[in-house]
């Protein structure tokens, strides 16, 4: 068992297949197999939508009691005018996903670039609700990324933010966009993803006992590697400390993010020499194909 979470933006890559899965593996399947090599991964999906009851049955079989499903409040949440006002949606979202226990952790909330220092009243309303005004659900694990400038500025509004997560044990995500904005590259893949993701200073925070970060990587994958060294000595000290850190790793079309996310755990394992290593790939594709050559 892996002292930390890993694993890639989601499971349903159809340009995996011949690399990690079955060249003729099912989409119905992805989850299964992914769940095989990975104890964690973004949920990205439910931002976009709320999956049907159905759905979260199916996810239920698949995913291990030990699998770790980060899911995103749906952005008519996140990305709404007032936070106040959504507090009945969080508590529904949360009886939907339910039957998924302890596997939903942390539910994350990610706020667009638009909510600044002046709506921070709205996020410490959200979060008193998410912990003591929201029934049996109360005390789920909760994880914030934040994308105002302001809120990384090092100034009165990021203390404010910092101290109102310390304080209620809610995690700041990380996010270092680096690797990717590094790349020179006319590929419309990469042009898109640096033209959707942000380009923040990073901040390499534990206010909880899952720190989360977000890598979004370089599209050659050996690229990644001086960038992602001193989140592996991070992570490295995290783990030592006893904390259980989550690691997302992305490439800009993510056809490669399993393979980054295996290249970051191989590395980890020489400064964690007793680390486990991971699952062997259902397929190995040829190395020029994965950017190592």
């Amino acid at each position: 068992m892996l002292p930390y979470f890993l694993g890639c933006p989601s499971w349903s890559e159809a340009a995996w297949r011949g690399s990690i899965y079955a060249q003729g593996t099912r989409p119905t399947d992805f989850l299964k197999h992914y769940c095989q090599l990975f104890n964690a991964v973004e949920g990205n999906t439910t931002f976009y939508a709320r999956p049907a009851v159905e759905t979260i049955s199916k996810w239920s079989e698949a995913m291990p009691e030990h699998f770790r499903f980060c899911a995103k409040l749906p952005r008519d949440i996140s990305h709404c005018d007032d936070l106040r006002g959504q507090l009945q949606a969080l508590d529904d979202f949360r009886a939907l996903l339910a039957p998924l226990g302890a596997r939903v952790a942390p539910y994350w909330l990610q706020l667009p670039a638009s909510f600044g220092p002046q709506r921070l009243a709205e996020l410490a309303l959200l979060i008193k609700h998410w912990g003591t005004g929201s029934g049996h659900f109360g005390g789920r694990a909760l994880a914030i990324e934040v994308r105002h400038p302001e809120f990384f500025a090092k100034g009165e509004a990021e203390r404010a933010l910092n101290r109102l997560l310390l304080d209620q044990g809610v995690e700041r995500i990380c996010l270092d966009s680096r690797a990717l904005f590094s790349c020179n590259s006319g590929e419309p893949h990469v042009i898109h993803a640096q033209d959707k993701k942000p380009r923040l200073p990073t901040r390499p925070t534990a206010f909880s006992q899952a720190p989360q970060l977000r890598f979004i990587g370089h599209p050659e994958v050996l690229e990644n590697d001086p960038f992602m060294a001193p989140w592996l000595d991070k992570v490295a000290s995290w783990i030592e400390q006893g904390l259980s850190p989550y690691v997302f790793l992305h490439t800009s079309d993510n056809r490669l993010a399993p393979q980054l996310a295996r290249r970051f755990h191989q590395q980890l394992m020489t400064r964690l020499p007793g680390l486990p290593d991971l699952p062997v790939l259902e397929i190995e594709a040829p190395a020029e194909q994965l950017g190592l050559l």
